[in-house]
Order: structure tokens, then C-alpha cells, then sequence
């Protein structure tokens, strides 16, 4: 179906960081059906977090009405793309990179509809391995300027460090990739990250030239945390989307653990949940602001590994850590609100109290979390009440002397949490 607000529904998600002709993509996103491409160099197995961005766009644009062509680099995963790094990588052997290309392909259909001739999955390895050298020197490399060249941040980055005369060919092997894209199926946009500026440029300049035709390119912004670090990295490096790299629950967990404020941005780049309702859950304050986090988890490991994996990961996660809204009293459009936390609930150790000891007001909260093993005394049950890290059904206890009564377990079931990972599922008899 066309979106013919195709442009602003993306740009009000934040997709876009530089476009070559601003009106030109707009107009051409919201009247046409277009064919556009983005690529991925098979320098790995499998894609990570840092690789979604473009994926998202692509997905975005598909469920818009255009076509993508998904481009898989093995011939310039043979090169090595300069781009954002401070030395070479290593050179590849060609089996390994075929093989690389065959995986990263698998886990893109989780995200793009390659049925239907909805999408087109090409590999440059295919036009590039073939060209003649001397050719391509003289029919491409005089269009290239060294000093337009050692202008762009790609290159001019790694020019105290060094580059090798390999590297440097890079971006001249990506844009005669848009020429051939441009010549074979009518490919008017290159999307990419923001690093692949240059390369972008570089092959809307190459397409103007040769084929005589305008096309264009945009690219998407850098996404960091507070800190400044680059995001998909964690101290134990990169969130992968293959599970035997990244486990799915610390895949769904690096997700869920996202700073408050980068979660509406994270929605709105990372889910298909309408942009309406993630300005919503965006206006949540603390605690409440953690069931979008959880929306958001849930949400980023359906699309990565399947509405099972997510739903198995998010009970697991709040079985362990408790469930931000086990009501689901704040709206939401996700199928999260399927799952249950009671189904989570069964696996969790458990402490029964007599029905009689919940009777005459209740059982005094701190002698519960000493008995059921959560603390080793009263003493230590109060300082943890006065330190805030005392949980009843997800809600923090703040008045010492609470108590718990026949009414605050429902459905034969309270959820009594000391700190993050001390937990017991209370049940009366």
C-alpha cells in the first residue's frame, strides 16, 4: 500500500540525517514507487544492533510501497570499507565472505518481505569480480578527483594513521555499485549510516555523470547514549543478532535496559508502533516509564527472533526482575499485552502462608520478608524498606509498617521482590 506521507512519517521518526536534494526525496517518497538500495559488507556471520538503523528505514520504506534491493558486499567486503575505522580490516577469504553473505541474508527476512518480488537481494560480487582493471580506470577513475577525495571524512579520517591504496578504492567501487543498480533496475536512492556520506555523495555524482540521470541519497544519524558510546556496544562488546553470539535474553535485555530518555527515540526507530503512541509512552515518568521499555524490548526481539522468543524472553525477564505494569493499565497496541505475568509467575520459588496469618489487617511486611528467606532478619528487612529496595507486585514499599493481606493476593498470588534479583512468588494456604 503507498504511504503518501511516506517522508514525513520517516523524518518525524528521525530517519534522516542528510539528504542530497531534500525536495527531491520528497516528492519522490510520497508520489512514486521507487527502487532503492542499501548494503551490508559481509565482514561477519551476522549483522548487530549497530547494522539496524538501515535496516528499519528499509522496512519502513518497503511497508510504504517501494522496492528494496538489499546489497550484500562480497566483493567489497574483499576491500574493506575505510569508513569509521581506525586501521584496515582483515582481508576475508572469498569462502568466508560467500559464506557470511548467506547468513546476514537469513536474518534480513526477518525484517524485509523478500516474497512476491516485494524486495531484491543482489551481491556486487556478481558485476565487480568480472571487471576488467584498465576499464574500469578509464571509464570510472576519471571520474573521481584525488583532491575531492581526500576531502571526505572516510579518508581524511584515516590519513594520520594510515590508509592502503586497497581501502582507497572503496568508494569507488560503491558508487559504480549505484550505477549498476541505476542501469539494471531503474535505482534512483542509496540509504545508508551516517559515515557512508561520502560514498553516497560519491555515487550520485557518478550516476549524474555516466548515466545522465539524477538520483539521491540520505543518510541516518549516529546514534549514541549519554555517554557518548556508540550504540549496540556494551562492555562485552557488540549486540549481535545471531542468538549463538548474543543470547536472545541478553538480547531482549540490552533493550529493556536503555536510559529513560532514549526510549521514545528508540520506539520510534526501532518498532512499528504508531507514532502517536509512542509520544505516549514517552511522557511516562518513573517507575511507569520501564513498561515502555519493556514494549520496546518485546517489540526489537520479535522482529529480530519471532513473537515466541519475545514473549518467552519478557517472562522470563520479569519472572527474574520483576513486571513493570502485570495489569497492563497503561495502552499500548503491542501483542505484550498477550502475555501474562501469572504464566511467568509458576517457575519462581515459592513461600505459603497460612490463610489465618493474613487475617486481623495482615502480615506485617517486614516479619514476610524475613520468613520467606528474602532477608536474613527483621533488621535487615527494614533497612532494605528505608534503602527503596523492597517490591510488592512491582510497586516499592515505602511505609514500614505495611502489611499484607488476603486481598493483596490475587489469584493466590503476590510477587515479593528484595533488590533486582532476590525474588518469591507468596501464595496463601
Amino acid at each position: 500500500m503507498r504511504n503518501n506521507k511516506c517522508f514525513e512519517d520517516m523524518d518525524s521518526r528521525g530517519f534522516f540525517y542528510q539528504l542530497t536534494d531534500t525536495e527531491a526525496v520528497n516528492k519522490a517518497l510520497n508520489s512514486n514507487k521507487i527502487f532503492f538500495y542499501v548494503g551490508f559488507d559481509p565482514t561477519a556471520d551476522s549483522l548487530h544492533i549497530g547494522h539496524l538503523l538501515p535496516v528499519m528505514a528499509a522496512r519502513f520504506l518497503q511497508q510504504s510501497g517501494h522496492i528494496p534491493i538489499i546489497l550484500v558486499g562480497g566483493a567489497t567486503a574483499l576491500v574493506g570499507d575505510p569508513s569509521g575505522k581506525q586501521e584496515a580490516r582483515p582481508v576475508l577469504p572469498r569462502e568466508t565472505v560467500a559464506e557470511n553473505a548467506d547468513s546476514i541474508k537469513k536474518q534480513l527476512g526477518n525484517f524485509i518481505n523478500f516474497e512476491e518480488n516485494n524486495a531484491l537481494f543482489v551481491n556486487n560480487a556478481d558485476w565487480l569480480c568480472d571487471i576488467n582493471y584498465i576499464d574500469m580506470l578509464r571509464d570510472i577513475g576519471k571520474h573521481f578527483s584525488i583532491n575531492r577525495m581526500l576531502s571526505m571524512d572516510s579518508v581524511k579520517q584515516r590519513m594520520d594513521t594510515g590508509i592502503t591504496f586497497l581501502e582507497f578504492n572503496y568508494m569507488v567501487l560503491q558508487a559504480y555499485d549505484f550505477l549498476h543498480l541505476n542501469k539494471k533496475y531503474n535505482c534512483t536512492l542509496q540509504i545508508g549510516g551516517q559515515d557512508q556520506w561520502g560514498n553516497i555523495v560519491s555515487g550520485v555524482e557518478l550516476v549524474r555523470r555516466i548515466a545522465g540521470t539524477q538520483v539521491y541519497g540520505t543518510t541516518f544519524p549516529l546514534l549514541t547514549d549519554s555517554s557518548g558510546k556508540k550504540f549496540g556496544k556494551t562492555a562485552a562488546g557488540a549486540v549481535w543478532l545471531d542468538p549463538a553470539r548474543t543470547p536472545v535474553f541478553d538480547y531482549y535485555q540490552f533493550w529493556r535496559n536503555v536510559e529513560d530518555t532514549e526510549v521514545e527515540k528508540l520506539l520510534l526507530l526501532f518498532t512499528s508502533l504508531p507514532t502517536e503512541e509512542i509520544k505516549q509512552l514517552g511522557k511516562l515518568k518513573p517507575p511507569e516509564i520501564n513498561r515502555a521499555k519493556e514494549i520496546l524490548a518485546f517489540e526489537a526481539t520479535k522482529l529480530a527472533h519471532g513473537e515466541e522468543q519475545a514473549a518467552k524472553n519478557f517472562l522470563a525477564a520479569g519472572s527474574k526482575f520483576g513486571f513493570s505494569d502485570p495489569d497492563n493499565r497503561i495502552e499500548t497496541s503491542s501483542c505484550i499485552v498477550k502475555y501474562k505475568p501469572s504464566k511467568a509467575s509458576q517457575d519462581l520459588p515459592c513461600f505459603k502462608v497460612k490463610s489465618e496469618e493474613l487475617e486481623n489487617g495482615g502480615k506485617w511486611i517486614v516479619a514476610l520478608l524475613s520468613e520467606s528467606g528474602l532477608c536474613g532478619s527483621n533488621s535487615e528487612a527494614r533497612r532494605l524498606i528505608k534503602g527503596g529496595g523492597a517490591y510488592i507486585n512491582n510497586k516499592r514499599v515505602t511505609d514500614m509498617n505495611c502489611k499484607v493481606s488476603k486481598t493483596d493476593i490475587k489469584n493466590d498470588d503476590l510477587i515479593l521482590k528484595a533488590g533486582k534479583k532476590k525474588i518469591k512468588r507468596i501464595m496463601m494456604e
